[in-house]
């Protein structure tokens, strides 16, 4: 907010009634995530230690695997990151990606990479030689689709490791390494989150192939700054609550069924649940109605002010950006307090925060750096990247890989 506020007074003047919603936007935000991990820590982890149990106790792999594709399916189609990314696809590109379509595609994408995670993890099978697999894969295929396709297959990857699939898939990984023992538990605790999130570049860039679209057909829908401070908020918030209602459906669904005949959990646990779950919907909806009509204007607005008036410094900016917004994202606290609780505190969160905080302003930098200089490709970054972490994954401890 803070940061917002700098860029409005010192480079970008904005009008008064986007940024006064955009205050009320950031004040619904912070309630929501507040509540939402309240609910999470409650609900979401539980139901995934539970369901990690039911896993590992499958009579065959195929069970296992089937039922581990299920859950990642379920519980990607509820993520809030992906919703509002599905969202803005489909007006960049003029409704011919629509949101749904894409949130279902990759929610598959998800279950599958899930499953194969969950495989792993059985089998005791090395983490950076399936990843090694999974990207050589994306490598080959990713050269048969436009950079479109593939700048919104890897944006969807980020999209899924957010705020509601982070510690569920968390809590399973961690649940299925505790059934499953051994000496390398602690390092299996980690790397199905980054086995899950090549899912959506994999199925992002399948969907192209076999619709045969070499790039984004469409029209961008023309952008219009909502009128009103209150009434965008108000009118978003009946929607909303229906739309975080049904994303939560199917996963809660699965969860009372399997209780009621293999879990049968005590009364007070499944009474601390069903509170976090209503805690969970009540932030969800509140995250995004504040995100939604409070901070997508004020995106929009900045991001042409800077470009048009200030492309000299959006280089520089980003970084900042960059290296502030890893405090404000929820996945990164649930990852850290993984990482300090399984390492007995030998990797403190504040350090996971740190060089996390590093690494993606510099990656906001570079990104920056690609839309103005339209000559630099996005490939450019993903190629070296990705190849040199997974050079490197195999110079470190099994556990730095996981938690990479």
């Amino acid at each position: 907010i803070v940061y917002v506020a700098f860029l409005i007074l010192v480079f970008v003047p904005v009008d008064t009634e986007v940024t006064i919603r955009f205050l009320i936007g950031a004040l619904l935000v912070f309630l929501g995530l507040s509540i939402f991990l309240w609910g999470v820590d409650q609900s979401m982890e539980p139901i995934g230690h539970h369901m990690a149990t039911h896993i590992s106790n499958s009579k065959t792999i195929i069970g296992a695997i089937l039922f581990a594709f299920i859950l990642g399916f379920l519980i990607t189609i509820a993520e809030p990151d992906l919703l509002i990314l599905g969202q803005q696809v489909e007006g960049a590109s003029g409704g011919s990606l629509q949101a749904r379509m894409l949130v279902i595609v990759v929610s598959a994408g998800v279950g599958i990479m899930i499953a194969i995670g969950a495989l792993r993890t059985l089998l005791n099978k090395k983490l950076n030689v399936l990843m090694l697999i999974i990207y050589a894969v994306i490598l080959i295929l990713a050269l048969r689709v436009s950079e479109e396709f593939l700048a919104v297959s890897f944006d969807a990857s980020g999209a899924t490791t957010g705020a509601l699939t982070t510690p569920f898939v968390l809590a399973l990984s961690y649940g299925l390494s505790k059934r499953k023992g051994g000496k390398n538990a602690e390092a299996d605790s980690f790397g199905m989150v980054g086995t899950m999130s090549a899912g959506p570049i994999l199925a992002i860039i399948l969907l192209s192939i076999v619709t045969k679209q070499s790039e984004i057909q469409g029209t961008p829908e023309p952008f219009e700054v909502a009128d009103g401070v209150l009434e965008p908020i108000l009118s978003a918030f009946g929607h909303t609550f229906t739309e975080s209602l049904f994303a939560l459906a199917p996963i809660v669904i699965l969860f009372l069924l399997l209780n009621a005949f293999r879990f049968k959990v005590a009364g007070r646990e499944l009474f601390s649940i069903s509170r976090g779950l209503i805690y969970t919907v009540i932030g969800l909806m509140l995250f995004l109605v504040g995100a939604n009509e409070g901070f997508m204007d004020m995106g929009r607005l900045l991001g042409m002010g800077l470009v048009e008036g200030h492309s000299n410094l959006i280089v520089i900016l980003a970084f900042v950006l960059g290296f502030i917004v890893v405090s404000a994202e929820p996945a990164v606290h649930v990852l850290g307090e993984q990482v300090e609780d399984v390492t007995g505190g030998h990797i403190p969160i504040k350090l996971i925060r740190t060089t996390l905080s590093i690494g993606v302003g510099i990656a906001l930098a570079l990104s920056m750096l690609r839309i103005l200089i339209p000559e630099v490709k996005l490939w450019y970054f993903l190629l070296p990247g990705f190849a040199l972490a997974i050079l490197l994954s195999f110079y470190v401890d099994d556990i730095f890989v996981g938690i990479a």
